[in-house]
């Protein structure tokens, strides 16, 4: 009989340390998707920012203001405009 309750302390306490050992992994596991979840919010945030950032650098106020200033960009006037067709080779022709 006392073989049988030293046996089943033994099964006992291996179980509490498997729980234990199970809940601690759980609870790093758990951590560490937060880290995660942080870093996703992040880079996301980061995103944002990088996209209001190259909508900015392309407004067409700003394009317009370099291509005046430094490059001496100009629109022509429309009398130096020439609209030029082309028309597309007959369906047959090679090239």
């Amino acid at each position: 009989m006392i073989k049988l309750n030293l046996v089943l302390l033994a099964v006992a306490i291996g179980c509490a340390l498997g729980v234990v050992t199970a809940q601690h992994k759980a609870r790093e596991l758990y951590v560490a998707l937060q880290q995660q979840q942080a870093q996703a919010k992040h880079i996301e945030v980061e995103w944002g920012r990088l996209q209001l950032e190259q909508s900015t650098w392309a407004m067409h106020s700003r394009i317009e203001k370099i291509a005046t200033g430094y490059l001496h960009m100009f629109v022509p006037d429309p009398s130096q405009v020439r609209l030029i067709t082309v028309t597309p080779p007959p369906a047959g022709a090679r090239r």
